[in-house]
């Protein structure tokens, strides 16, 4: 599968922005490798409109359309790792437990509250993003978001269990995750400044640890850890912006 059917794939997968398409278990694991480009491309449809200049007197607007085109184009599936984790980790202590609640499909009260906390974040970010026309620096949000799901990935490897989760999981190698890095804060320089970079990537390092360490304790990672990174990895990206920008 050459590199290009391999991006697609993983955009398809992803994203509307490709059509979808049945993929090997390998070919599953050679996406991880295209997660920060599958966040560029995703964060410059989603923010060229307003580049351009749409509701430019409306960085509220700008900020709540940006996250609605997010969930729209990734179907929410972000989202919905960050709500069954947000679940289940209230459970903890008993790693069965935390398993049995999320694999449940309904939201409980700790999954809707982290996703008000996340949704009203990523709009307060972008706001601020919009409102100093840090174009750039949004659409780093969802490259690092990406690849903090990457680097997860490999530091939770022999955790994996069953699913789709693990396929991907299983191609997030050491040297996978180190490209995604170096890349991601090449891109973060160039997009975002050198100083957002560094506060952004620092930021997201700290809050991928309590997932690192809940993979640990419940003895096991899947799609949903994933998830949870992309979004903890955006929220680190506008962090730093509004702390350094």
């Amino acid at each position: 599968m050459g590199v290009l059917r391999t991006f697609l794939a993983t955009l398809g997968f992803l994203t509307r922005l490709a059509p979808a398409r049945v993929m090997t278990d390998q070919e599953m694991g050679r996406c991880m490798a295209h997660l920060p480009l599958a966040g560029a491309v995703l964060g410059a449809v989603a923010v060229l409109p307003f580049s351009l200049g749409l509701l430019s007197h409306s960085p509220w607007v700008q900020a709540w359309l940006v996250v609605g085109a997010s969930i729209y184009l990734t179907r929410g599936l972000h989202f919905d790792g960050l709500a069954d984790v947000c679940d289940a980790v209230t459970t903890h202590a008993d790693p069965d437990r935390f398993w049995t609640v999320i694999k449940d499909s309904r939201a409980g009260a700790f999954g809707v509250m982290g996703l008000f906390m996340a949704l009203g974040g990523q709009v307060i970010l972008f706001h601020e993003m919009f409102r100093a026309g840090a174009f750039g620096t949004i659409v780093w949000a969802f490259i690092l978001g990406r690849a903090a799901a990457v680097c997860l990935g490999a530091s939770v490897r022999g955790l994996t269990r069953p699913g789709l989760g693990k396929l991907f999981i299983d191609g997030a190698t050491p040297k996978t995750a180190l490209i995604a890095a170096i890349l991601t804060m090449g891109a973060g320089v160039f997009l975002a400044g050198p100083v957002v970079a560094v506060g952004g990537a620092a930021i997201a390092g700290l809050a991928l640890m309590p997932l690192h360490k809940l993979a640990g304790h419940v003895k096991g990672a899947n799609g949903d850890f994933l998830g949870c990174a992309v979004i903890l990895g955006e929220l680190a990206a506008g962090l730093g912006f509004a702390l350094l920008g």
